[in-house]
């Protein structure tokens, strides 16, 4: 009966300099965009949540220009909602609100 021994490095293979992480890059995970995640003064991280459901507002107006240009980007990309913080449903209606002031011209497609 074989007896299988633990390998040194992380990824398995031997004289890996990524540890098995894909894409080439060491130290964290190689999709991982936590950096982009708000922090607060001690370094913690701050519990994200919506401000539409905190506001209680039950629709999004495409004519709200003012509330639809914080859920946009300098360069025009819409926020995801992990980054902005709000749930699915209210996601989808920036959205769909969004697109419909494009059209009419109230926001502009890229800045």
């Amino acid at each position: 009966m074989k007896v299988k021994t633990k390998s040194t490095t992380r990824g398995g293979r031997a004289g890996s300099k990524t540890g098995g992480r894909a894409g080439g890059r060491a130290g964290g995970r190689a999709g991982d965009k936590t950096s982009f995640k708000k922090r607060d003064i001690l370094g913690m991280m701050r519990k994200k949540y919506c401000k539409l459901c905190a506001d209680k507002i039950k629709s999004i107006d495409y004519k709200d220009s003012k509330r639809l240009e914080s859920f946009i980007r300098d360069r025009g990309k819409m926020v995801s909602s992990r980054l902005s913080g709000t749930c699915a449903k209210h996601q989808r209606r920036v959205a769909e609100a969004v697109k419909k002031a494009r059209f009419i011209s109230l926001l502009p497609y890229v800045r």
